[in-house]
């Protein structure tokens, strides 16, 4: 599934599954239309309405919180922390994001990360699997979930350690969020198969940040390179 996850800056990523779920897009060039937008807070480096237009269609859903709602037309839902939603057959959660010791985002403004549920379909059958005495069957392909974790601005807060991911899209840079060693804390609370840095590189952060979250966490670490 990594290889369905495109980071395409700061904190903005695509997911390409069975839909394309599009994250806090921001700076976009180009990219093929959204089925589903999630927009975690109203900052203007995660809620930006002129990217949301470059890959809006007649049917894409844009799911924000409710002090970022009125920036955008169509279908648009809103949530706080704590609310479950199925959109266009696809699971998704909004939890907590917030700092517990920094201004800059505090709880009572409801910002979200989320848990996306994908399906990732997987063959069966190959290089020797289920051989019988006709031969080797035509491999046999199933379906796999994968929840996906988009931390948003946030700290380490104790709402992580009840957190069940896969993937987990992880703010490293400092300053706004959490820095490289409160990162690798909060992701070794919840202990996700691979975790993707983000929150680096552009506005505050650099890849050294990314580097020492690498050395520190405890699960798999992929530094991506942006795709624009």
């Amino acid at each position: 599934m990594l290889e369905n996850i495109k980071w395409l800056g700061h904190a903005s990523f695509v997911i390409k599954a069975e839909k394309d779920i599009y994250i806090d897009p921001r700076k976009l060039k180009d990219g093929d239309p959204a089925d589903i937008i999630l927009i975690t807070h109203d900052h203007y480096d995660h809620c930006c309405p002129e990217d949301v237009q470059k890959i809006l269609k007649p049917d894409t859903v844009i799911v924000t919180t409710p002090d970022a709602a009125a920036k955008f037309k169509g279908n648009v839902k809103t949530v706080k922390p704590g609310d479950k939603l199925t959109v266009d057959g696809v699971p998704i959660e909004a939890v907590h994001a917030y700092n517990a010791r920094k201004q800059f985002h505090p709880k009572k403004q409801m910002g979200v990360g989320y848990i996306v549920t994908v399906v990732k379909k997987r063959l069966m059958g190959v290089g020797g699997a289920f051989i019988h005495e006709g031969g080797e069957p035509p491999p046999v392909s199933f379906k796999e979930a994968v929840r996906i974790y988009h931390l948003g601005d946030t700290d380490f807060i104790p709402e992580m350690q009840n957190i069940k991911a896969d993937i987990a899209l992880v703010p490293v840079g400092g300053t706004y969020t959490m820095d490289a060693e409160e990162a690798a804390k909060a992701v070794n609370s919840f202990m996700p198969k691979v975790a993707i840095p983000m929150h680096w590189g552009e506005i505050v952060g650099s890849e050294k940040d990314a580097q020492r979250f690498k050395e520190l966490a405890q699960c798999e670490v992929k530094i991506l390179t942006p795709e624009k």
